[in-house]
């Protein structure tokens, strides 16, 4: 009797981690979309809703003396960019290239590739105490890596 107790918790159990993680692969989604579609779209509240509010996003950069350093933007730098970087709507192709690899999720962080026309993204989420998924950390470079260079300083 014991046996079949633990065979049924057993397979209620795993049930419920493949529906939770059938949600959490869903907002995760949507975090990386909200982040990439804010910019397209320019709708800044799509970047407060899938980012923390202590984003750290880096990349190297060669500054135009040629010393290579790590540029870091924010989550109120990263907002701005929402509001500002496409306003025009000449930044992106008509249909942009919105390609989102879920690389692994263990309980309440996941790490996310994200390929776009012109870069990738290298993301870590974590789920917070609200149940939301938030992008903490990105690491991304152009696919052109000729492009980390700056213009003037």
């Amino acid at each position: 009797m014991f046996r079949i107790l633990l065979l049924t918790l057993s397979i209620s159990y795993s049930c419920l981690v493949i529906a939770n993680s059938a949600s959490d692969n869903e907002n995760i989604q949507r975090a990386v979309f909200d982040y990439i579609e804010a910019q397209h779209k320019v709708e800044p509240q799509l970047m407060k809703r899938g980012l923390d509010k202590q984003l750290a996003k880096r990349t190297y950069w060669k500054a135009k003396n040629g010393e290579e350093f790590i540029m870091e933007t924010d989550f109120n730098t990263m907002v701005w960019v929402a509001e500002n970087y496409n306003k025009e709507g000449n930044k992106f192709p008509v249909s942009p290239k919105v390609d989102i690899n879920i690389l692994d999720i263990d309980n309440r962080v996941a790490s996310v590739k994200l390929t776009v026309d012109e870069w990738i993204d290298y993301m870590h989420l974590y789920k917070n105490e609200k149940n939301e998924w938030k992008i903490i950390n990105v690491l991304w470079q152009y696919h052109d890596t000729e492009k980390h260079t700056s213009k003037s300083k």
